[in-house]
């Protein structure tokens, strides 16, 4: 039986001990962080979040984290930073930072007004620079 924690520690002593099931309840963890964090993003931009988008950037996450050696993964579940650059590759990749654009790009002009903290300006960054070519 597996441990499911999203507490560093736990997941970092089970990765040594356990490293398939370990690493298997990391992407667990991280794949249900990242969409708690799509969840609030489009909460409190009063936005529908584009679904089918938003399960693609899931997966998009999932095989970014399973291409990762070890050592790296271990290191994501106690980093924050490094949790953010692979949620904000997931947004990126999956199309996410086209839906809405439009509204999103002009909501995050005004960042205070928005009531997100600032881990999500990983996203909003991806509205205010040029926009992305066609994929």
């Amino acid at each position: 039986m597996a441990i499911v924690s999203v507490h560093e520690h736990t997941v970092s002593f089970f990765a040594m001990t356990h490293p398939t099931a370990a690493q298997s309840d990391l992407v667990l963890a991280l794949r249900e962080e990242f969409r708690a964090h799509l969840e609030t993003f489009y909460s409190q931009l009063k936005l529908a979040p584009p679904y089918e988008s938003v399960e693609k950037a899931i997966r998009s996450l999932t095989t970014n984290v399973h291409g990762l050696p070890n050592a790296q993964r271990v290191r994501l579940a106690q980093d924050p930073g490094q949790k953010w650059e692979q949620f904000r590759r997931a947004f990126e990749t999956s199309g996410l930072a086209k839906k809405h654009r439009g509204i999103i790009a002009g909501l995050a002009r005004n960042r205070e007004g928005l009531g997100l903290p600032a881990e999500y300006d990983h996203f909003l960054d991806l509205f205010a620079s040029n926009p992305p070519g066609p994929t």
